[in-house]
């Protein structure tokens, strides 16, 4: 079924409206397109003026997905695109910008079910607004593991001064931003987040791996610092994911993670579409202070974080034995 509509003023045809994009839950190309309309307050702030690739399931979840980052030729005259030069390919990428309802809609009725920002705007392609990490646990770890692990993380910010803000990947893992909105460079976040990571697993080397290593996974959290960069994109915020239930990468507040980890609940950060609404209807944007927060990373050098190349563990070490800020705790767990 194909339905017409105006939004804002802009004629959008809507098309396979029944087809159903979550086989498993029943969940078709209207109630994603339902979804993303009703979600569309929280999300696009967090979109808009971000190059955006997109990864679509013509086919649904079970489908062949695959990532599209220019945007189509046969899009419509009013899509925004912002051309990135792109070394790899030795020319410009024409990204879609997100920055208003009808664009949000017409990306749903592509079954552009994840959509992935980047951690820069378009204006400024250079200069990361924000810093990821994308814990990842190997099972049998879960992401009741990756709870212990945010925790360390955020008391390692504190000990910097940094405010930092969880959500669920939508997927089995935990996301966590520190937001800067201060100049820097993405080999600055980088090496700070690479040194955070190694920090972590010189801590804790039985829970927390700072390098990919399928053979080491095991039972472990790996911390994704290496998503600190301009050629990579993290699930946006608000985004739907193929999953095989419409899961949706969702803010949580740290005493939802806290919670989360000491009962040993990791359903209660699943959340599916309806509860990601339900959940903004009732707390709002709790993921607002990422975009106007700034912060700025501590200069080189300081606490044992070096300044370039391989971070020396020696470095780590004398940063996690720093006086604590504001009473930081160091857990030993």
């Amino acid at each position: 079924m194909d339905s017409a509509i105006d939004i804002q003023g802009k004629t959008l045809k809507l098309t396979n409206l029944e087809k159903v994009l979550y086989p498993a839950a029943g969940f078709a190309k209207r109630q994603v397109i339902d979804y993303y309309i009703r979600i569309a307050p929280a999300i696009l702030p967090h979109l808009a003026g971000r190059p955006l690739t997109r990864k679509r399931y013509p086919d649904g979840v079970e489908g062949e997905p695959f990532f599209e980052k220019n945007a189509p030729k046969y899009r419509l005259d009013w899509i925004k695109v912002a051309p990135i030069w792109s070394g790899r390919n030795r020319r410009n990428i024409d990204y879609v910008l997100c920055d208003d309802l009808p664009t949000l809609v017409w990306l749903a009725n592509l079954a552009a079910l994840e959509l992935h920002p980047s951690l820069s705007l378009a204006a400024d392609i250079e200069t990361p607004t924000m810093m990821v990490f994308d814990l990842d646990p190997g099972p049998p770890a879960t992401i009741v593991e990756c709870c212990q692990v945010g925790l360390w993380l955020r008391e390692i910010f504190e000990h910097f001064g940094l405010q930092s803000f969880p959500k669920t990947s939508g997927s089995k893992g935990l996301q966590i931003y520190v937001p800067l909105n201060t100049p820097v460079t993405y080999d600055s976040t980088k090496l700070f987040s690479h040194a955070l990571a190694q920090l972590l697993e010189h801590e804790h080397p039985a829970q927390v791996l700072s390098e990919m290593s399928k053979q080491a996974r095991t039972g472990k959290v790996f911390v994704d610092w290496s998503q600190n960069d301009e050629h990579k994109t993290t699930i946006g915020v608000y985004s739907l994911r193929a999953r095989e239930r419409p899961t949706v990468s969702t803010p949580v507040s740290w005493d939802e993670v806290d919670a989360a980890h000491k009962k040993k609940k990791g359903a209660a950060l699943v959340f599916e579409a309806k509860d990601t609404i339900a959940r903004f209807e009732k707390l709002g944007d709790l993921f607002a202070p990422v975009l106007t927060l700034k912060q700025k990373l501590p200069k080189p050098g300081a606490s044992g974080i070096a300044a370039a190349g391989p971070v020396p563990l020696e470095g780590i070490e004398i940063a996690a034995q720093a006086e604590p800020v504001a009473g930081r705790k160091r857990s030993k767990k």
